[in-house]
């Protein structure tokens, strides 16, 4: 797989976190939007919600889009962090590549599926509706289209209103991290970020970790 030729830290930040004293009202339900605990008196821990409370309206916007398409999605879990994935790694889009290998082994992918990913959807590890996910992700990132052989596999295995949930959480993706790089957001202190060779600065293995409510100190991870 290839290095990012830019690590996060390499990014200029353009739109810093928002500053305490510009908290405002608006600001505030952007911070707690996720459940966060502690997030209204002390902002959120994660970077990202910080940058965008910048813009209320906007971050609220988003976050409810978000929302449905990391939590309330009709879609597998597995289907929909391989494409996540797949998205990041086009990317090379640090922050979204980090979180999204917790999640993904968090739902019982391995170390060699989630590297596997990078190599794409030939890699001898996948079934033919992951390899056909993958594809879809590849077909659209190259030529902005979905062949039909690769449509007619998912079609088997996934409903329309998976299907939509599907390609809507592809772009979204791609949408955030195009964000996320012009504005040089950062992932957050004390994080030991996820390269996309699977190492990280620690040395220690990648581990699962939860979405936004799953479980206790989701925020810290």
């Amino acid at each position: 797989m290839k290095e990012s030729p830019q690590t996060l830290q390499d990014l200029p930040v353009r739109i810093p976190p928002l500053p305490r004293e510009k908290w405002t009202d608006a600001a505030r339900e952007v911070f707690t939007f996720w459940g966060e605990p502690g997030a209204e008196e002390n902002g959120s821990q994660t970077t990202s919600q910080m940058v965008l409370a910048n813009h209320p309206p906007l971050a609220m916007a988003f976050n409810r889009f978000g929302k449905h398409l990391l939590i309330d999605n009709t879609a597998p879990s597995w289907a929909r962090e391989l494409v996540t994935l797949r998205v990041a790694w086009h990317l090379k889009s640090q922050y979204e590549w980090h979180y999204h290998v917790g999640y993904a082994l968090n739902l019982g992918m391995t170390l060699e599926q989630v590297a596997d990913v990078g190599v794409g959807p030939d890699a001898g590890s996948w079934s033919e509706v992951d390899a056909a996910l993958l594809r879809c992700v590849d077909e659209l990132w190259e030529n902005s289209r979905v062949t039909d052989a690769t449509w007619s596999v998912l079609a088997q295995h996934y409903s329309t209103e998976q299907l939509m949930d599907l390609i809507f959480a592809l772009g979204h993706y791609v949408m955030l991290g195009w964000a996320f790089a012009a504005f040089g957001v950062q992932l957050e202190d004390g994080v030991d970020p996820i390269g996309f060779d699977l190492k990280t600065r620690s040395g220690r293995a990648p581990e699962a970790t939860y979405k936004p409510g799953e479980g206790e100190g989701w925020a810290n991870t």
